[in-house]
């Protein structure tokens, strides 16, 4: 499943350096001034995963190959972004190709980096982007509401509910209110999804503070000062220690984390929170050639869990082998499990549990 998280802010506030961090490169450029970014830098970044290592210690695998996600570094956006202003159609456009929206506030103060404001200001730097997406919207959901009226009134079933959405999501706006809060039936939400609305995303808001605070970052505190709805999950980052812990490896990152009081750096933290927004989660398949993290939906059934491998597996879904994680390592493995009765037979209906051990049996 392919996942890709859009990396947006005002310019300045320290989008390219968590890029860069995150993908342990410099491909994006950071330097002091707007637009330093224009094409969108896109990198492949691994999920960190613990169990991974513990199956391998078991099985020996000739390789490791964890889940990804696809962070994409959009430039810049400024006020009037909704109008073509700055880059505005080309951000816009980029965020429309997202599964999700990590928003980058700047809550530190560097005399050494020019904010395009002229002032550190997280809540006005939150409110530009989100009435920026909220008017790109509004003008989205207005000229649906004209292409789809005509069908509604002649009794078309679809054009109905699509009429009745795009009106509550237009109300929605009008009142600044962004249309991923609106509660929206199954049927509701199918609709939505149609419409292609960048307010329709999940937001991530990434608070790129001081050295000082990343220790001791009052999530409570942080929320109110830039008036963020309670469902938005936040996550500090300090991107000067991100760029640190970039050139570490795996063992001095975490004695250097360990140092600062803090049990994972706020790249994991903001992947893991990725997974999780999206509702997604991982099983594994283990053997002599590698062992593998595949990402499904929360809720997947083992037939589409397979169908993650191949769609033939999918199409041919016959039975699957399962060992849950914790019985694969408390009993050493497969065979170990076996002996245990702990490795169970399961069919089309079983809904795959989140760090399950499997093995599909399926007809070509």
């Amino acid at each position: 499943m392919n996942l890709k998280i859009g990396i947006v802010g005002l310019p300045n506030v320290g989008k390219s350096t968590l890029f860069n961090a995150l993908t342990r490169s410099s491909k994006a450029a950071a330097a002091n001034f707007p637009f330093c970014t224009i094409d969108p830098n896109v990198g492949i970044v691994e999920v960190p995963d613990s169990r991974l290592k513990k199956l391998a210690e078991i099985v020996h695998p000739e390789k490791i190959v964890p889940s990804i996600v696809e962070f994409v570094d959009i430039a810049g956006l400024v006020k009037g972004a909704s109008q073509g202003e700055g880059l505005g159609n080309q951000f816009l456009s980029h965020i429309r190709e997202c599964n999700a929206i990590c928003h980058v506030l700047r809550d530190f103060t560097d005399t050494n980096v020019h904010h395009v404001a002229g002032e550190i200001d997280p809540r006005n730097d939150w409110e530009i982007i989100v009435t920026e997406l909220i008017l790109a919207d509004l003008q989205s959901a207005e000229r649906q509401i004209d292409s789809v009226i005509r069908k509604a009134r002649s009794g078309d079933k679809e054009a109905k509910i699509d009429l009745s959405v795009l009106e509550k999501i237009k109300k929605s706006l009008e009142e600044g209110i962004l249309a991923s809060s609106l509660e929206l039936s199954e049927e509701e939400s199918a609709a939505a999804k149609r419409f292609q609305l960048l307010t329709m995303k999940k937001f991530i808001i990434v608070a790129n503070v001081s050295e000082i605070d990343f220790p001791t970052f009052d999530e409570a505190k942080f929320r109110a000062k830039i008036g963020a709805n309670s469902a938005i999950p936040i996550i500090p980052v300090c991107a000067k220690i991100e760029a640190e812990l970039a050139t570490l490896s795996l063992e001095e990152a975490h004695e250097f984390l360990a140092e600062l009081g803090a049990k994972h750096s706020g790249l994991e933290n903001l992947i893991h929170q990725s997974f999780n927004i999206l509702g997604l989660e991982s099983y594994f398949t283990a053997g002599p050639k590698e062992v593998r993290a595949w990402t499904i939906r929360r809720n997947s059934t083992a037939p589409q869990a397979a169908g993650e491998i191949h769609t033939d597996f999918e199409k041919g879904f016959i039975k699957a082998e399962v060992i849950s994680y914790a019985d694969y390592i408390a009993y050493n493995g497969e065979q170990g499990a076996k002996e245990k009765g702990r490795l169970r037979i399961e069919g089309k209906e079983y809904v795959v549990q989140d760090g399950d051990v499997m093995h599909f049996r399926f007809n070509v």
